[in-house]
């Protein structure tokens, strides 16, 4: 398998912490977004990371697709649970954050380049799904129960970039479980071994892994 990834864009982030959790190993394209390989881009014309291309010809270029995938194939419990309720009620938090949540993130952290100037109603509307996290986390150590689960490894990365864009503010939230779980996420192997610096990729280089 051979991913193309960027090294800060969330949704690469959590498919290759989906993909290192699993153990599943894949060759590691790292790409400059402003210099696109061709061959990522005759894979995924789309232009956009991650790019999974698997060894039967097959493309994944959705994260969730990804991350759902490798739970289905190579993890069990609440990576993928056989409850389908519960799946339904993960992945309906996942489209939440990538949707709604999403959406305020980038006025919040991008302003400029919506023509903003004042970014408090993004950073309320941020805070109010953050609150929903907060509620969770008070009744359990992950999102959906004792184990860490599909849904904490999809969101996190988007609460880390949200909380990295006025980290003071985001300190002084009442929210004391959410910050000791962000503080777990970003303190874990999997996730040190998910952001190891590569210089981009060119043709002909040598292989480089993700194991």
């Amino acid at each position: 398998m051979i991913l193309y990834s960027f090294r800060r864009c969330p949704y690469a982030m959590r498919a290759r912490m989906a993909l290192l959790d699993a153990g599943v190993c894949c060759e590691l394209r790292e790409v400059l977004l402003s210099a696109k390989p061709q061959a990522m881009l005759d894979a995924s014309p789309k232009g956009t990371v991650p790019v999974l291309c698997l060894p039967d010809g097959r493309v994944l270029d959705e994260s969730l697709d990804i991350m759902c995938r490798v739970a289905q194939e190579h993890r069990e419990s609440l990576w993928w649970p056989g409850d389908l309720q519960m799946r339904k009620a993960m992945l309906a938090l996942i489209g939440h954050n990538d949707h709604l949540f999403k959406y305020h993130l980038d006025r919040y952290k991008y302003p400029q380049r919506f023509g903003i100037e004042d970014t408090r109603e993004y950073w309320l509307q941020g805070g109010g799904f953050l609150a929903g996290l907060e509620a969770r986390l008070q009744r359990s150590p992950f999102l959906f129960g004792p184990e860490a689960s599909l849904a904490d490894v999809a969101i996190f990365p988007f609460v880390r970039q949200f909380a990295a864009v006025d980290r003071a503010a985001f300190d002084a939230l009442p929210y004391p479980h959410l910050h000791r779980w962000l503080r777990d996420w970003l303190d874990s192997s999997l996730f040190a071994s998910c952001m190891q610096r590569h210089v981009p990729w060119q043709p002909g280089d040598a292989p480089v892994y993700l194991c």
